[in-house]
């Protein structure tokens, strides 16, 4: 039997029983569709958390503190502090730029305007250049502004409209933060948001103002005002392990502990990317195997029905081999009967896991990547199944002895 024959034989027989051969795909339509929604959704998770990380700016190295805290009444022994980060720039080579935040939560208020719980942060003079923020009226502050500890700002686009009605009119006002005064100097273009920050509705000023009016630490006289995180812009030209290596030895000296003793930690964006692509590559596996199962269910549909067919058809066999098909011809016939159902199950799983990715994506938080691996191993993997699972049934009627096949009522 040529296979072209068998295809045609075998979609007469699924035309003939219509509302049976969709159940039977029903599993196979299920499991592809699964396998598609939830490598998109995994890819999604993945892309983001990619994205935020990158969107901190590009050539980073991240030193983050590690500091310890002793028992009540004792001061904060340990970890990064604002000195760091000046000592960094200055005896590491290689280094573009050296940024520090500390961040509040304040009352805003301008004229007969008060905003509540409005973030600042407090940064340095490097911010713009490491966040990648462009400033979009009047100008960022300067070191001179950062050491006195002039009271200045930069507003985000979305603080100036609600403070004074547009960006082009904050520049030259004055703002009060919590009972501080401050000359607003300048507005950042609009950012948006950028994973769970929102770089439009913050305030942006000294860190040094921050340090000395909205986080004052009693200890920082004797200690140092204590930080979380020293964000290092790196030449793209310098080699990285080596400013990583200078970073560490001039921060383990300055705390006067060894590397293996180090109250802080170097990463880069790398190494947190390949932290956060591991744990997704995991996720996504189980949830593609999860989703599989489904396969496999369609797939037992598929050889149940199968077999069904076989015995209901039994008669329609022995007349096959009496006018002179082999085993090999019925065995064919089946089996095409099986891949095509697995096929169009397939083809209607991939529409239905593609149409359902982008209906996910759009109607959720959360976002959705459809790739083209995955769409090929769900579809491939319903072929196999189909192949798989119907070569039994398959088989079963090609060993009918055509006599009792003739004989079957």
């Amino acid at each position: 039997m040529k296979p072209f024959e068998a295809m045609r034989i075998a979609w007469e027989a699924i035309l003939k029983n219509k509302v049976r051969s969709f159940l039977t795909m029903l599993g196979i339509i299920i499991g592809v569709s699964a396998v598609i929604i939830m490598v998109a959704i995994s890819a999604g998770t993945e892309a983001t958390i990619q994205e935020q990380i990158t969107s901190l700016g590009s050539d980073l190295v991240f030193v983050q503190s590690a500091m310890t805290r002793g028992g009540p009444g004792q001061m904060p022994s340990g970890g990064l502090v604002y000195d760091d980060a000046a000592a960094l720039e200055e005896g590491v080579s290689g280094i573009v730029s050296v940024v520090v935040e500390q961040a509040s939560t304040e009352t805003i208020k301008a004229g007969n305007v008060t905003l509540e719980d409005i973030e600042i942060n407090g940064t340095t003079t490097g911010f713009p250049s490491v966040r990648d923020m462009t400033i979009a009226e009047g100008r960022y502050f300067n070191d001179t502004e950062l050491e006195r500890k002039t009271k200045v700002a930069v507003l985000g686009s979305t603080v100036a409209v609600e403070l004074f009605g547009s960006t082009n009119n904050a520049v030259g006002q004055y703002i009060t933060v919590a009972n501080t005064r401050m000359a607003v100097v300048g507005v950042f273009e609009e950012r948006g948001l950028v994973g769970n920050t929102d770089f439009d509705s913050r305030i942006y000023m000294p860190i040094t103002v921050v340090f000395q009016k909205f986080t004052f630490n009693p200890f920082a006289r004797f200690m140092g005002d204590n930080i979380r995180m020293i964000y290092v812009e790196v030449d793209p030209q310098a080699n990285l392990d080596t400013i990583i290596t200078q970073i560490e030895l001039l921060l383990a000296k300055r705390h006067n502990v060894t590397l293996d003793e180090a109250d802080f930690s170097v990463t880069t964006q790398q190494d947190i990317i390949a932290t956060q692509e591991s744990t997704t590559a995991a996720f996504r596996s189980l949830l593609g195997w999860v989703a599989g199962v489904s396969l496999i269910v369609g797939g037992i549909g598929i050889m149940n029905i199968m077999l069904v067919s076989v015995t209901e058809r039994t008669r329609e066999i022995g007349i096959r081999q009496a006018v002179g098909a082999t085993a090999d011809d019925i065995r064919l016939q089946f089996l095409t009967e099986a891949l095509l159902l697995s096929i169009i199950g397939g083809l209607i799983g991939t529409a239905v896991g593609v149409g359902g990715s982008y209906v996910f994506g759009a109607v959720s938080d959360m976002r959705t990547v459809i790739s083209a691996g995955s769409i090929l191993l769900a579809f491939g993997s319903a072929a196999i199944v189909g192949a798989f699972f119907g070569y039994y049934p398959a088989n079963q009627a090609a060993k009918l002895d055509p006599i009792e096949a003739l004989r079957y009522e």
